[in-house]
């Protein structure tokens, strides 16, 4: 009605999103480096207009869906052995984080690659950064990511990996209805390789979970898993 952001009017919501990992911000005139801020990082401030002068060397950014695998790449310190910045929201991304990993991208001019579940929600995910949730489309100019890789999990590394069978579950019948319908939507039919993983899903009846990958020890994911997958190229 007002013609003009959340933001610009001081509506901001609680902090959610964490970060840590290769990047230096101000704060508010304040320098905040990521690499210093411990295992749980940094919260995500909730007005980013106070965000300012970000300086990275790193050479990507990593999204992850879930709390418990974001703490464990902080653990283990993965930014240190390949230069990046790790980010979550802690499952569905609010507004902040949303802001925060466009003015990022933006910015410092880096591919922002994906890590969720191998599940439709998890696809879902990445398309509300992608491009846009549909009760804010009004503002998704400003809020969404485009171009936002899909590096895992995903349904073909549930064999490739070696992925047990008793570690992945089987999809309800909610689950293949939100598959098929993500099919329809244009964000998926316009990248063939997100439209073939997904039609292995919905095909397969089956999806896991990132934590599925610490089946093979706690630190799989930082030491095998995204090493691999880095070193191959291996994102859609």
């Amino acid at each position: 009605m007002l013609g003009c952001t959340r933001s610009s009017l001081n509506v901001v919501a609680a902090e959610k999103g964490v970060v840590v990992g290769r990047l230096i911000f101000s704060d508010n005139g304040d320098m905040i480096d990521c690499t210093k801020m411990g295992m749980g990082g940094k919260a995500i401030p909730p007005n980013i207009d106070r965000v300012g002068d970000m300086q990275s060397d790193a050479l990507f950014i990593l999204l992850v869906e879930k709390d418990a695998a974001y703490m464990r790449l902080a653990e283990d310190r993965f930014y240190n052995r390949f230069p990046c910045i790790i980010v979550t929201a802690k499952g569905q991304p609010d507004v902040s984080t949303r802001l925060f990993l466009r003015k990022m991208k933006t910015e410092l001019k880096l591919p922002v690659l994906a890590l969720v579940d191998s599940d439709p929600y998890g696809l879902k995910i990445l398309s509300v950064y992608g491009c846009g949730s549909k009760n804010m489309s009004y503002d998704s100019a400003n809020l969404t990511t485009p171009d936002i890789k899909w590096l895992g999990v995903r349904p073909s590394d549930l064999d490739k990996y070696k992925i047990p069978e008793q570690c992945r579950l089987p999809m309800t019948e909610q689950d293949i209805k939100t598959g098929k319908d993500l099919l329809e939507e244009d964000f998926v039919k316009k990248n063939p390789g997100w439209v073939e993983e997904l039609t292995l899903m919905v095909k397969t009846k089956q999806k896991a979970e990132i934590q599925a990958l610490s089946t093979f020890g706690f630190q799989y994911l930082s030491e095998v898993y995204l090493p691999l997958k880095l070193q191959q190229k291996d994102w859609l």
